[in-house]
């Protein structure tokens, strides 16, 4: 007698960059089917479908809107893959197909941040508990073969005989954003800070948490932070943002940051201070994207690099080809030594971490990394947003933290008018 397997049915919200990471990464993904994917680009989301039935990853079709898509007895998840400044929205229409009965569904996904600040994660948190569904944080690095396995690691053989971790560091650096609302601090919700920091904190929130333990073992205490914009406030670089976006990106009067850091502290149970620290930069220009981490202890040390990749190819400048992403993600040149990250969607984490997913909401449980976790983020990048708008470090949390909207997704930043 042949058992028969349960199949969950995934409909992604989005078809543009961010969802198409997801597509590639279910070829490693058991036991679910993405079967329709809702953008308001119509065409963008048959292109999504197309690449979802040539990967043969499931039989995807466009549907018209959010509703239609939950309403498909089919699907049982959802994937938030949508821009930052419609999240809400989203939530609210998925929450409301669930309440009234138009859609039955277990869980659902959604990209980072969870909230352009910490009243908005809040609220799609507080939605997906309404509408009774499991939710899920799509934060990758924390999944990444690299970081799971160094913690492993390092927390079995270098804390278990020499003492637990005490400094994590984590950097995300590349040279910009694909898309124009990128960078407008209004609709992403502020610059490098909100688009990369909240992967490094979280990561690092991971690597210093011990093996097995809730993340609230670790209480934040301070957090001090600094931003600014080194290259793209420049009248050169300025321009090219202005052109890509139809005129509407003016970096010259309404910039958002292109380089952050902040330095979080917190305590453990046993009251022992422990630190991050987290660098991410929209003008790093190298081979591309670079991810770093660190996680130091008494008698040991984890590193990790993106771009240390075990392939490397050389092309001379004969070789002209057509500008592209082929090699590594936000590649920078075509000629040269050029490092290649083989399989970007599993070294990233978004293989492990959308197994994680539907493995939990196949068994009815929450996934490990959830909303909570997004909410978390939201309030450590709010405060790193306030003590670089005060310049100094802020006790956390800070009075008003739940209702703090940073000078730059108001558009009132521009660090050449101090």
């Amino acid at each position: 007698m042949t058992k028969k397997v349960q199949v969950l049915g995934i409909g992604i919200i989005g078809g543009g960059f961010i969802a198409r990471f997801h597509i590639k990464s279910w070829v490693g993904v058991r036991d679910a089917d993405i079967l329709g994917v809702f953008d308001p680009d119509a065409k963008r989301a048959r292109e999504a479908c197309a690449l979802v039935k040539s990967l043969g990853v499931g039989e995807a079709k466009p549907y018209a809107s959010i509703t239609d898509m939950a309403a498909d007895p089919r699907i049982g998840a959802l994937w938030i893959c949508a821009p930052n400044y419609t999240r809400g929205a989203v939530m609210e229409e998925i929450a409301h197909a669930v309440s009234k009965g138009k859609a039955e569904l277990v869980g659902v996904a959604c990209e980072k941040p969870l909230g352009r600040n910490v009243r908005e994660a809040k609220n799609m948190l507080e939605l997906a508990r309404k509408a009774g569904l499991l939710d899920g944080y799509l934060e990758n690095q924390v999944f990444s073969p690299a970081v799971v396995r160094g913690k492993e690691i390092v927390w079995a053989r270098g804390a278990a005989l020499s003492g637990p971790p005490y400094l994590a560091r984590a950097a995300e650096e590349h040279s910009g954003p694909h898309m124009p609302w990128f960078w407008e601090g209004a609709l992403q919700g502020g610059g490098v800070l909100n688009d990369m920091m909240c992967h490094s904190v979280e990561e690092a929130r991971f690597m210093l948490t011990p093996p097995g333990a809730p993340r609230d073992v670790l209480t934040p205490v301070s957090v001090t932070a600094y931003t600014n914009c080194l290259k793209w406030q420049e009248p050169k670089y300025a321009a090219i943002l202005a052109k890509n976006s139809g005129g509407k990106t003016d970096y010259l009067k309404r910039p958002a940051e292109d380089f952050a850091r902040s330095l979080v502290e917190y305590k453990d149970k046993a009251g022992k201070i422990l630190v991050v620290e987290t660098t991410t930069s929209w003008c790093y220009v190298g081979a591309g994207l670079r991810l770093s981490m660190e996680l130091l202890g008494p008698e040991y040390a984890l590193q990790i690099n993106s771009l240390d990749a075990g392939l490397k190819v050389f092309f001379s400048r004969e070789v002209q080809g057509k500008a592209g992403e082929d090699l590594v993600e936000k590649q920078n040149a075509e000629i040269g030594l050029m490092p290649i990250v083989a399989d970007e969607a599993g070294e990233y984490g978004y293989i492990a971490e959308n197994r994680h997913m539907v493995q939990s909401f196949l068994r009815g449980v929450r996934p490990e990394e959830n909303f909570t976790d997004g909410v978390a983020v939201a309030e450590l990048l709010m405060a790193a947003y306030r003590s670089a708008e005060l310049g100094k470090t802020l006790a956390f949390p800070f009075k008003g933290l739940d209702d703090y909207i940073p000078p730059v997704a108001r558009g009132k930043w521009n660090p050449k008018s101090k």
